[in-house]
């Protein structure tokens, strides 16, 4: 029997219609949400990922100001900006697409970033709060997997998760969150990593998979057991000659192998992609809903 399908963009969908109702109630109350996006460089994915941020911005209505700018720009000039974001009464959420050139440290302009407006959940004052479990904006990624899991109805509680992949933006915070005592949470969650000994003893005992660890065929069907749900955080381009483009999307499971198996699974592409942006979204509403007054 096949899996059922988690469908990120359905959600992503529906999430973002409500978020375009909350968006025309705030503006009715004088406040326009606003992101401030800065974009470093020409790197086709960062560009590329930004234009589809900007463009579900415009769709349910929040104001965005965008600052490009080149390769070898300074670490100070970049600061710059990102004060004046800080400043600006009109920018609800700031984000600094990563990866950053070289010669910038990324710790120094995220630190830069006040909490207040830290939509990517990066800050390490809103990491600190994640873990302490205090009210913060949540990382996007992470968050958009309890949003899928929650969701399809995937049974959190008391399940035994499997982390494969260590990452500050997705392993870490995405573990911390399902230890919580919240719903999705209360699991018992296990954290696997290149330097792991038996991934396979981890994998075949695990309800839920949420792999994320940057490489294509990660975890396959032998691997899981016929009940598990899998979330693929990952997305990669392989080579595939018979594509216009030259190239196919995956994730870091075998999906192929996998969705005759699994009870549930998310698809790449479609799967926690839209997610991502759908939760930067939510954050920027958010951080614009607290200046109500």
């Amino acid at each position: 029997m096949a899996a059922e399908l988690i469908d990120g963009k359905l959600l992503a969908r529906e999430m973002k219609a409500e978020l375009k109702e909350q968006v025309s109630k705030l503006i009715e109350q004088g406040v326009t949400p606003g992101l401030g996006v800065i974009l470093v460089g020409d790197n086709p994915a960062s560009k590329s990922y930004v234009t589809s941020k900007e463009k579900a911005c415009e769709r349910i209505g929040i104001f965005s100001d965008d600052v490009r700018l080149p390769e070898d720009v300074s670490e100070e000039e970049l600061l710059q900006h990102v004060e004046r974001m800080n400043n600006d009464t009109k920018i609800h959420g700031i984000l600094v697409q990563l990866p950053l050139p070289k010669h910038i440290d990324e710790n120094e302009i995220i630190n830069a970033i006040t909490p207040e407006k830290d939509v990517d959940g990066f800050h390490p004052v809103s990491v600190g709060k994640m873990v302490l479990g205090q009210e913060t904006f949540l990382p996007c990624t992470p968050h958009g997997v309890l949003k899928l899991l929650e969701r399809y109805d995937v049974q959190t509680e008391g399940a035994e998760v499997l982390v494969i992949g260590r990452s500050n933006i997705v392993g870490k915070p995405v573990a911390n969150l399902l230890m919580r005592k919240d719903k999705p949470g209360n699991s018992t969650v296990t954290v696997c990593h290149t330097r792991t000994k038996d991934l396979l003893s981890h994998s075949k005992t695990a309800d839920i998979i949420i792999v994320a660890s940057g490489y294509p065929n990660t975890l396959t069907a032998d691997m899981v057991k016929e009940d598990a749900v899998v979330i693929d955080v990952g997305i990669n381009r392989i080579e595939d000659s018979s594509r216009e483009r030259g190239y196919r999307l995956v994730g870091d499971a075998d999906f192929d192998s996998l969705k005759d198996k699994v009870k549930k699974i998310t698809p790449v592409p479609g799967g926690v992609g839209p997610m991502t942006i759908t939760m930067l979204l939510f954050n920027t509403v958010k951080s614009a809903g607290t200046t109500i007054r």
